[in-house]
């Protein structure tokens, strides 16, 4: 029958404890100056070494050669205090969950006023110490305060705020800490070498995670892996089925297809999570860790490099490309979602509709009214106007509403800034001059912009409803702020709008909206220009004067009623008709 691995591989000199340096150095240096305390509480989450600690301590002070920081190994006092060693008569280890009560402090007492048998010390070790009860701490206090020379007292907690403050005031503290992902992979491939295992990297890095951190804990679930292995040793795939992990490349189809919403795949994913028997807590939690790994890949630049992400370099290299495809605020929602999803599927009668919930959820920003989900769905629309065809279809509409504007406002009122050149033939007819009915159009599609050099400050003044609606369709956060907004200047390529607000004039250039207001003029107009936000108190009213001109055309413009040439055609229908538009259809959201 073999030793379970974690106690085969016990550490029995400090420099074995492992990623417990800031205690391991300073009681070294402690052991070799000799200046070692009476009481010492060690505290910290459990399987971090601190009663492995505890035992190293009290074999370095009972060395015939110590106190030293280096036991010898072959006194009888280290022979006994090995990790399978017999133990020692003056080694007292007492569990203080079964030996809290009054009594036995009491008992402790009086013997510790006994000489060692055959020690330098008589050592007690007192685990789990916050179960000692109030009035065994008080029945003990004295003795730990002023102990006799040749006792020595180590506390070892994993809940250090318990333990009566009185007793914390005088003894040394240390705190142990649980271990990075990728120290406790190291360790565990120590271990597999030295037991003669093969084992893959990926798969003991799933064997650390699911260690959370405790070497104990890890190199339990090292234990119960190897255990089950074949001649292959430690794989990947074994470890996924005997642990009851999430498949990563389960996690990869569920964020992929979250970042498309494509939510026949995602419930795909849950209809195969059940189906394949996964615990459902478990594969919420790899998600949660996931979305974690996204989140913090896209807030720190060497979040690798600093090891704030445990995984292996394939499954790194995934991530980084997946925390690319969500905007921050999209990611920290699904997130949230998730995590509540966890918090409800604990002790939940029907986990599988939680599931679907959940994803129903994060395909849905907008069941959150609040600002969570307001600024989620401003991530999907940003990202989706990023793409090329979005664009596009933009540009086309809003030429066609621009075309649709003039033709309402009748022939001779029409803004010249639309190009009148046909692009076949590069030829601009005369103002005056109406195609027929059955002339044969052009099939080229609308251009809603003029040349760069047939554009000034009238045009702009005159299109500037147009550009707004193109502002719009970028951001609606911009459209709201350049709503009371008109075009001053445009000198040397510099357009001054004016703003009536100083913060407006702040806003706009620190959030980049004036870099939106560019692109809009530049997809209404065809003009390149740079924009200089200036403030202009008295711009509402010069908004409204101009928007009464525009949308009140001279009545010497407006046809009569038995005008033969009158058009009566829609917008749209000019656009084809005239212009050679193709009519692409509208935006389905």
């Amino acid at each position: 029958m073999s030793m379970a691995l974690y106690r085969t591989y016990r550490p029995a000199t400090l420099d074995e404890v492992v990623g417990q340096e800031h205690v391991t150095g300073p009681l070294r240096r402690a052991l070799a100056n000799d200046r070692v305390h009476h009481a010492y509480l060690f505290s910290g989450p459990r399987g971090c070494g601190k009663t492995s600690t505890a035992r190293i301590m009290a074999r370095s002070l009972n060395c015939e050669q110590g106190p030293t920081p280096d036991p010898c190994g072959v006194c009888q006092s280290c022979i006994d205090l090995a990790a399978n060693g017999p133990g020692s008569l003056d080694v007292i280890e007492l569990d203080a969950a079964s030996h809290g009560g009054v009594d036995d402090t009491r008992d402790l007492r009086e013997r510790a006023m006994f000489a060692p048998a055959s020690s330098r010390y008589k050592i007690y070790i007192i685990d789990e110490a916050h179960m000692v009860s109030s009035a065994g701490f008080n029945a003990l206090l004295k003795l730990v305060e002023e102990p006799p020379e040749h006792v020595r007292f180590i506390f070892a907690t994993t809940e250090a705020e318990k333990v009566l403050p009185t007793i914390r005031s005088r003894t040394h503290n240390y705190t142990f800490r649980l271990l990075p992902v990728k120290l406790l992979q190291q360790h565990l491939a120590t271990v597999c070498e030295a037991e003669g295992i093969p084992a893959e990297p990926a798969a003991l890095a799933l064997i650390a995670r699911a260690g959370a951190g405790s070497v104990r804990d890890s190199l339990s679930v090292l234990g119960q892996v190897i255990s089950g292995t074949g001649p292959e040793g430690v794989t990947y795939a074994e470890a996924v089925l005997q642990l009851g992990m999430t498949d990563a490349t389960l996690l990869d189809e569920t964020v992929d297809a979250l970042a498309v919403h494509d939510g026949a795949a995602l419930f795909i994913v849950i209809d195969r999570v059940m189906e394949a028997g996964h615990e459902p807590r478990r594969f919420v939690t790899d998600l949660l860790e996931r979305l974690r790994d996204l989140i913090v890949l896209q807030n720190v630049p060497g979040a690798v490099e600093t090891g704030l992400i445990d995984a292996p370099d394939d499954q790194v290299a995934r991530e980084i490309e997946q925390a690319h495809l969500f905007g921050a605020a999209e990611l920290a929602r699904a997130a949230e979602v998730v995590s509540e999803a966890l918090s409800a599927l604990k002790g939940a009668t029907a986990p599988r509709l939680h599931l679907e919930l959940m994803v129903a959820r994060l395909l849905l920003p907008a069941a959150d009214a609040d600002e969570r989900g307001f600024l989620a769905r401003l991530d999907q629309l940003e990202r989706r106007m990023a793409t090329g065809e979005f664009q596009q279809v933009v540009a086309a509409q809003s030429a066609a509403q621009t075309v649709a504007q003039s033709a309402e406002t009748g022939p001779s009122s029409r803004p010249r800034k639309l190009s009148e050149v046909a692009p076949s033939t590069g030829k601009a007819p005369a103002v005056s001059e109406t195609p027929a009915v059955d002339e044969p159009v052009s099939s080229a599609p609308v251009i809603a912009a003029a040349t760069a050099s047939g554009v000034g400050l009238p045009e702009l003044k005159s299109m500037w409803p147009a550009v707004l609606d193109a502002v719009k369709s970028y951001s609606r956060v911009a459209w709201v702020l350049f709503s009371v907004s008109a075009p001053l200047s445009l000198v040397n390529g510099v357009l001054a709008v004016g703003l009536d607000n100083a913060n407006k004039i702040n806003n706009a250039r620190a959030s980049g909206h004036d870099e939106r207001l560019r692109q809009a003029i530049l997809d209404v107009l065809q003009l390149d220009v740079k924009i200089d936000v200036v403030l202009a108190p008295d711009v509402a009213s010069t908004v409204t004067s101009t928007g009464a001109e525009r949308t009140s055309p001279q009545v010497a413009d407006t046809p009569s009623m038995d005008d033969e040439n009158m058009d009566d055609s829609s917008g749209v229908d000019l656009a084809l008709r005239a212009l050679g538009a193709t009519q692409i259809g509208e935006i389905e959201h």
